[in-house]
């Protein structure tokens, strides 16, 4: 059971209001933190991720004893000191050699982590090319059809996700798409088809995930549409997938719970969808009216006096010489 709190005054209120689960979320803060133990490897890597991370990440310089798996209340406590809501633990062991571990927390508590080891290495200084602004948010591209069938590799797209995502944006500007991060995995030919499970829980048969990063060129093209050029420049890092802990039932539960909608929010078509009534790609609201089917004989329109009958049409009985005299008196007043 999640523990409540209740608020103390106005002002804590509002600081518990301002955490509360949003529609939209804000950017999710991520806090670097090295273990006891940390090798070149795995602080360069936490360098070049924290790079791609700002201005949402925050780094801890001194060294501190954890083991996220085996106890989390630091995690639990940092998070809730200071709202964060991702985590990359870096230690270097005998046992598990430069290693990384991307946690996750809901309402300050552990919600899910993954455990990675860095293989292979190249830091973005060896690549001589032009970087990314940092705060620009990156394009995401997951280049396996694993990341949506195999339990292990949902869990790991979900983190990066959540880890990379920056502020829910309403437009896109196409010169503000400066870099993109391309998640791959190596071949397998083993777990492309049903593999049983205790093939799916060993780590060691399942395939390296490469993480790589590209800057954007917009060249010109002759029309419209720009042509697109992707320059790699860093960082280069090739993981492999260790131990893992999944979310709880509950837990995640609430984690995905969306909050109630407003009245003008429902109104603008974000919430049920009513009757004769949807949204359009471009966020407009449009309706469908049926109404009954019209006599376009009555329907009144424009009254032109060219229209006008002219005198004595229209008269059963009439002379039509008195027709005749009234339309040649009509042609002496206009010549008068």
């Amino acid at each position: 059971m999640l523990r409540t709190v209740k608020p103390k005054n106005a002002r804590v209120k509002r600081a518990m209001d301002a955490r509360e689960p949003k529609e939209t979320e804000d950017a999710r803060t991520a806090i670097f933190v090295r273990g006891t133990h940390t090798g070149e490897v795995v602080n360069g890597v936490m360098k070049e991720l924290m790079a791609l991370k700002r201005p949402n990440a925050i780094s801890f310089s001194k060294k501190n004893v954890i083991r996220p798996f085996e106890d989390a209340s630091s995690l639990e406590f940092w998070s809730q000191k200071n709202d964060a809501s991702m985590f990359l633990v870096g230690q270097t062991t005998k046992k598990r050699p430069a290693g990384l571990v991307i946690a996750r927390t809901f309402d300050s508590k552990i919600l899910d982590m993954c455990e990675l080891g860095v293989d292979q290495f190249v830091s973005m200084a060896e690549f001589k090319t032009s970087k990314s602004t940092p705060g620009h948010k990156p394009m995401m591209h997951f280049a396996s059809e694993l990341f949506d069938t195999h339990p292990r590799f949902i869990q790991l797209k979900s983190l990066l996700m959540d880890f990379f995502n920056g502020e829910e944006v309403d437009s896109i500007c196409m010169p503000g798409l400066e870099h993109v991060i391309s998640i791959s995995l190596a071949p397998a030919p083993a777990l492309q088809t049903a593999a049983p499970e205790s093939t799916q829980d060993d780590s060691k048969n399942l395939p390296k995930v490469h993480l790589r990063s590209y800057t954007i060129k917009l060249l010109p093209s002759g029309t419209r549409v720009p042509r697109v050029e992707l320059v790699e420049m860093g960082p280069f890092i090739d993981f492999s997938l260790r131990r893992c802990q999944a979310a709880d039932s509950e837990m995640w539960k609430a984690a995905m719970r969306r909050p109630k909608l407003k009245k003008q929010d429902v109104e603008k078509g974000v919430g049920k969808k009513r009757k004769n009534m949807e949204v359009d790609e471009m966020g407009d609201l449009r309706g469908r009216v049926h109404i009954a089917k019209q006599d376009l004989g009555k329907l009144q329109t424009r009254k032109m006096k060219g229209l006008k009958p002219a005198l004595g049409e229209g008269v059963e009985g009439g002379d039509e010489s008195e027709g005749e005299d009234d339309s040649s008196r009509r042609t002496k007043r206009r010549r008068d």
